[in-house]
């Protein structure tokens, strides 16, 4: 006979005494009314109820229940089990006319129910003294206050105030004025929120838990600030519903295996060198809400900076970071975050004279390919524009080093943002042959698996949703590597190199789309093209099948890494490539897109601008 058997048996025998315990107390209390009913003529009538109350409560599954863990439902189903079995009773000793007063059957029915109950209470709370003092001593749980609705932190409350959980819930904050003052579980209810800092003083609470769906995301940042005021641990939490209703639950779930994906293992850089160049130095990062440029702003942190700057024009992501590096470092980081375009050249100014950054890493961009090709101005404004007036500055502000950011399809390029991150690259050439102060530097690499934009968010997405996987093209490959990759040869380049120079990163062998898309959906534990289709929707415009590293013209010296390449590049006359930068800039206000991409052409002569993914003989695997 198994435990759990075993146990049910023990329990039924304990629910047997119980019930009969209470009919014989229950006889006793209702003596003067029963007559001359003697006991032993009672007996029978307490077998018959005894019997019918147990056969129902098994019935309605009162021994499947692990009573250590019963919630209210459980209960009404005992009480059910109890009344049922007292109905059937009182049916038979009707039939049989047992000449019992109704008192004596009521008593009988009130006093089993509060003894099946109070035993199971009873039971429950001592599990929980049992569990809190097995070791030897009590169990520490955390204070604990929640702040949200009510209704929606029921769970959580439930969960917590359950015996084992190791967080002790105190409180529970809201600004519904109509449960102020109320109790839930025990817990009394506070508000309103501004009262947060106020109680945790008061009841030493040491966790503070946010039900975020609560709130909308103005008045949950208002929450945050409230609770950022006290030195509890502040943690939000959505309601379980919500997070099924999303279909995040899944997708939260699988840890992608970089190596499976890729066909290689990450490649781990040394650190000395980099830590050498950062140390003591004031670094800013353009761009650094972005994906490249947080984590260069996270490894840049790491390595003990005099002065770290962000800039980044977007806010949301600037103040990701921010908070990132503040909850990690505190004051140990001497960080100042600014909100601004590359393009602002009076406040991009501001900046550099404020700081006088010793290092400045130029990863403000636009890299949507499809976007860029209907919105060119913007990719020549920002991308172009923006990196000249920041290198220029960098000059003027006698910056050691100026390392620029960017990409394979900047190589031989075939649409508007590969063009314009091109032509970034001669500007770094034309400012090395300007500069005497400044070392400029180019660092080229291909695809950064998890960026902002990348392929692997949007077929995680498309997987979750049950797909299909869209792919441009079933022969499309590229070079990819991770973002810590990519920000470890950022810095490594800034470490070597002496200006002038662009930096390869031997990546391997390039990835097939679709293999990686399949390798993705099989992490998932789902099969391509059965459980997860798999479509081909044809090359988008100015999109190749494959990518380059290099050109033509580009030749590759070997370093001291011997993952890390040199591609030098051939000088740019700097007075036919400033009039040519003019000219360009000459047409952007026009919004003429064919002009500005002839402009562009004519900066960036291996341009060979492909409309609606039209492919080159060349391009052909």
């Amino acid at each position: 006979m198994g435990t759990l058997n075993k146990r049910k048996i023990q329990l039924l025998l304990i629910d047997f005494l119980l019930l009969l315990l209470s009919c014989l107390a229950a006889y006793f209390i209702a003596m003067p009314a029963v007559g001359g009913l003697a006991l032993p003529d009672a007996l029978p009538i307490f077998g018959v109820f005894t019997a019918c109350c147990l056969v129902f409560m098994i019935i309605f599954g009162t021994y499947k229940t692990i009573w250590r863990y019963a919630a209210v439902k459980d209960i009404l189903f005992l009480a059910g089990g109890v009344s049922a079995g007292s109905l059937c009773s009182l049916l038979i000793i009707l039939v049989f006319d047992f000449g019992v007063p109704g008192l004596l059957l009521y008593l009988m029915f009130l006093l089993s129910i509060g003894s099946l109950v109070g035993g199971r209470l009873l039971y429950q709370l001592y599990s929980a003294y049992f569990y809190e003092h097995q070791t030897g001593g009590m169990v520490r749980r955390e204070r604990t206050m929640i702040v949200g609705e009510v209704i929606s932190s029921l769970g959580l409350l439930i969960e917590m105030t359950a015996y084992d959980c190791r967080l002790l819930p105190v409180c529970i904050v809201n600004n519904d004025p109509e449960y102020t003052g109320r109790k839930v579980f025990g817990i009394t209810v506070f508000g309103p929120v501004e009262r947060v800092p106020e109680l945790c003083a008061r009841f030493r609470i040491e966790n503070i838990i946010v039900v975020s769906s609560t709130y909308d995301l103005d008045f949950l940042q208002k929450v945050l600030d409230i609770c950022s005021k006290t030195k509890c641990s502040v943690k939000v939490l959505p309601r379980l519903y919500e997070t099924i209703k999303n279909k995040d639950l899944y997708g939260n779930d699988v840890k992608i295996n970089v190596e499976k994906l890729i066909g290689r293992k990450p490649i781990d850089f040394e650190s000395e060198d980099v830590d050498r160049f950062i140390r003591g130095k004031v670094c800013m990062v353009t761009g650094g809400g972005g994906s490249i440029g947080a984590e260069l702003c996270r490894q840049i942190a790491k390595n003990q900076p005099e002065h770290l700057v962000i800039v980044d024009v977007y806010e949301n992501n600037a103040y990701e970071i921010q908070q990132e590096l503040i909850g990690k470092y505190g004051k140990s980081l001497p960080l100042t975050v600014y909100i601004a375009s590359v393009r602002d050249f009076h406040k991009m100014e501001r900046i550099f004279k404020t700081h006088r950054p010793d290092i400045v890493f130029h990863a403000a961009a636009y890299k949507h390919v499809t976007l860029m090709e209907s919105n060119p101005e913007e990719a020549v404004g920002s991308n172009i524009l923006g990196t000249f007036q920041v290198a220029s500055l960098a000059d003027f502000y006698r910056v050691g080093k100026f390392i620029l950011v960017s990409t394979d399809k900047a190589v031989n390029p075939t649409n508007v943002m590969g063009a314009t991150k091109r032509c970034c690259e001669m500007i770094m050439q034309y400012m090395t042959g300007q500069s005497d102060s400044t070392d400029f530097i180019t660092v080229r690499f291909g695809n950064v698996l998890g960026s902002n934009g990348s392929v692997i968010p949007l077929f995680k997405k498309q997987i979750e949703a049950g797909g299909p996987v869209t792919i441009t093209h079933p022969d499309i490959i590229r070079y990819f590597m991770t973002i810590p990759e990519a920000v470890s040869l950022i810095l490594q380049a800034g470490a070597m190199a002496h200006g002038g120079e662009i930096l390869v990163l031997d990546m391997g062998e390039p990835v097939r789309i679709v293999t990686l898309a399949e390798n993705l959906i099989k992490q998932y534990g789902k099969q391509p093209y059965t459980e997860i289709p798999i479509e081909f929707i044809g090359l988008r415009p100015g999109e190749k099948l494959y990518e380059e590293l290099l050109t033509s013209e580009e030749g590759l010296v070997s370093t001291m890494n011997n993952r890390i390449f040199i591609g030098n590049q051939a000088p740019v006359d700097p007075e036919e490539f400033i009039q040519k930068l003019y000219a360009l800039k000459s047409v952007l206000h026009t919004g003429d897109r064919e002009l500005i991409i002839k402009r562009l052409q004519d900066i960036v002569p291996n341009f060979t601008h492909r409309e609606n993914g039209e492919s080159a003989p060349e391009d052909a695997i």
